[in-house]
């Protein structure tokens, strides 16, 4: 193998990578605070519409970027709204969530199917960006960067600060969190709007940067393989990111395969690959002597009332 397939081949995986581990870092946020979203695909759509829509109108990459983020936390509120103030149940509100985002995506990116964009370019000069060795390092796009600098603000967040040690208490013991004044629900409707925020971006990354044009349902379920990451991960910023760079290589062997001409394998055996590594580590987790359940949250899933 040479440097220039090498370098492609981690290119290729950084940026399959990006959008998983961005919002699998928003729902770990989530689920640390006790609150369980299973909308993360649905909020992914709703970003990745937003974020073409304006980019397309607008000619801002800039713009699109926070749009998603600004409808991906919207989404999320509608999600918060439902499970915290009136406590709806957060498994059927969160596969709720999904299907609108479906649903709103589809409706909102109708008249853009087709339409495409100039693609999010590297955030270096192209003395390095475009270096033959160098442009594994430098020629990604700032929201690599940024997914990368999250990982480690969000781990030292939750392990190094005081609030971060009250988003973790809330998640373990929400009445004692409660019975010592901290404000349980506006707690975990921040850490929702985070999680929204960030789902709402990895979205936007599948229509700004790697396939830089709208279509229905671009995000292709990498919402559920983000949810099966939180799990995997253990619910540790330092093993999410080892594990989205996992699944992406995965996501990556298809390309990889018909580049290197193997034909052995059925293209839907390969396109299966991520889905089935997803489902192959949670049984593999679920057979260990610690799953990851017992690693979650204590209040995770459970509804809170403060009367």
């Amino acid at each position: 193998m040479n440097s220039v397939i090498l370098v492609s081949i981690i290119m290729t995986l950084v940026a399959a990578s990006t959008p998983i581990l961005l919002a699998a870092l928003g729902e770990l946020v989530v689920e640390k605070s006790g609150v369980l979203n299973l909308g993360v695909e649905g909020m992914m759509l709703t970003g990745a519409v937003a974020g073409f829509a304006v980019a397309f109108s607008t000619g801002s990459i800039a713009l699109g970027l926070i749009a998603s983020v600004i409808a991906g936390i919207a989404t999320a509120m509608i999600f918060a709204v439902l499970t915290l103030s009136l406590t709806a149940n957060q498994v059927a509100t969160g596969l709720a969530l999904t299907i609108f985002g479906v649903g709103a995506s589809s409706l909102i990116g109708a008249g853009f199917v087709g339409r495409t964009i100039d693609r999010l370019g590297p955030l270096f000069p192209e003395a390095l960006s475009g270096h033959p060795w160098l442009r594994a390092l430098f020629g990604h796009d700032i929201v690599v960067y940024l997914s990368l600098a999250l990982v480690l603000g969000v781990s030292l967040f939750l392990r190094r600060t005081r609030a971060g040690l009250i988003l973790r208490a809330v998640g373990e013991n929400d009445a004692s969190a409660h019975a010592i004044g901290y404000p349980v629900i506006g707690i975990r409707y921040a850490a929702i709007a985070f999680g929204g925020a960030l789902a709402g971006l990895g979205g936007a990354y599948f229509s700004l940067a790697l396939t830089p044009m709208w279509a229905d349902r671009l995000t292709a379920g990498r919402g559920w393989i983000a949810l099966a990451l939180v799990v995997f991960s253990a619910w540790k910023p330092g093993r999410l990111l080892l594990g989205a760079y996992l699944f992406g290589a995965v996501m990556t062997f298809e390309l990889q395969a018909k580049a290197a001409g193997i034909a052995w394998l059925a293209p839907e055996v390969l396109a299966m690959a991520p889905y089935l590594a997803t489902i192959l580590v949670l049984t593999m987790m679920s057979l260990g002597r610690k799953t990851g359940r017992l690693d979650a949250p204590a209040c995770l899933g459970k509804p809170f009332s403060a009367s």
